[in-house]
């Protein structure tokens, strides 16, 4: 089966990586029988640079007629002193917004060849940690009625709105729940509801979904409850559901606790089974084609668009199995290996990495 893939390298060690992804995206196929064709389009800082925009329509164009869009990463100082709007990292929200990706998966895991990492001490994290953070990514205080009105009584004034409808929360808490259902069966809704009205309807909105699936445990907790939970139990989470401020601030912080931000993926997922699929981590420009960056998130996020978009659950279960490989033999990229290793120059490049875990890619 054919498959066809929108690839965004993007800037800094973006060409990189996503090149190690495609590598073992090829073999998954090749053992697997299928094909993957790949269209590589602009967006971030090179298309600034190649077209003087940073999302061409044409790059739109072809992640809508395509399967599943993969993303290795944008930005950079090089573009720090354009304005706002034209920075790259307006292309995420662009990309978003056209493409109408809705929930954002961040999950959050302690690879326990990788524990000694993480900030958290060993007893709270023995065995490791699998949490998933479902993010609502189109609405509330980023897409809310905003402005700034000079010159009142006390200044300056500016204000940004928060707002949700039941739809839009309605619609992230159906894929909490569902993913939910495939994991422990237990979803953890994050709200300011004590002050908030907005948090107020998407509790009581998360709740009536919640009837639905009488097999999933909800539990409601308040936004600064999570964040000291996160990091005091988090094995007490399975899947948290929460806003786009809550779950960009909660999803930053559970990466961090995982030791490494070079090993986390992430979707970004729209009505249907369509998906833009990119790593945690930033382009990195300060080690940009030194071929020493991790290209792990990159590969396990292949590894989610075979699952979620592509329905391809065996395929992204050999990727996954071949990362652990790949640690359970010790191999450590720069970001993973101690400083002593480091400085030895004891450590997997980006492009071994890649051939290695391509090479662990098994039937």
């Amino acid at each position: 089966m054919n498959f066809k893939i929108a690839t965004i390298p993007g800037d800094g060690i973006g060409p990189e990586i996503m090149t190690e992804a495609l590598k073992v995206l090829d073999k998954v196929g090749e053992k697997y029988g299928h094909t993957f064709t790949y269209t590589e389009v602009l967006a971030g800082g090179a298309a600034i640079d190649a077209v003087g925009e940073c999302l061409p329509q044409e790059t739109l164009d072809i992640c809508k007629s395509s399967d599943a869009v993969m993303l290795a990463a944008v930005g950079g100082p090089k573009w720090d002193n354009m304005p706002g709007g034209e920075r790259p990292e307006r292309a995420l929200l662009g990309l978003r917004k056209e493409l109408g990706l809705f929930a954002n998966l961040r999950p959050a895991m302690v690879f326990p060849q990788l524990a000694d990492a993480s900030p958290l001490k060993p007893e709270i994290i023995d065995g490791g940690l699998d949490i998933v953070i479902v993010r609502e990514l189109t609405g509330g205080i980023y897409f809310g009625e905003r402005g700034t009105e000079e010159g009142t009584p006390e200044g300056t004034v500016a204000y940004d709105i928060e707002k949700y409808s039941e739809k839009e929360i309605n619609r992230i808490a159906r894929v909490a729940f569902d993913m939910a259902m495939k994991r422990d069966k237990k979803v953890t809704s994050v709200d300011k509801a004590n002050v908030l009205d907005s948090s107020r309807l998407w509790r009581k909105t998360v709740a009536e979904m919640a009837k639905e699936y009488p097999e999933v445990e909800l539990d409601n907790l308040y936004v600064d409850n999570t964040a000291m939970q996160l990091v005091r139990n988090p094995k007490q989470f399975d899947v948290i559901v929460t806003s786009n401020i809550f779950g960009d601030i909660l999803s930053d912080e559970a990466s961090q606790i995982t030791g490494s931000i070079g090993m986390l993926p992430s979707a970004s997922l729209g009505e249907g089974n369509f998906g833009m699929y990119e790593p945690v981590h930033g382009s990195a420009p300060n080690i940009a084609g030194q071929n020493i960056a991790n290209p792990i998130a990159t590969i396990l996020s292949a590894a989610m668009m075979l699952r979620y978009t592509l329905g391809l659950s065996k395929e992204a279960d050999a990727i996954e199995k071949a990362v652990n490989t790949f640690l359970d033999q010790g191999y450590r990229t720069p970001d993973l290996a101690s400083r002593t290793a480091v400085e030895a120059g004891d450590y997997t490049t980006t492009s071994q990495t890649g051939d290695l875990i391509a090479s662990f890619i098994t039937k």
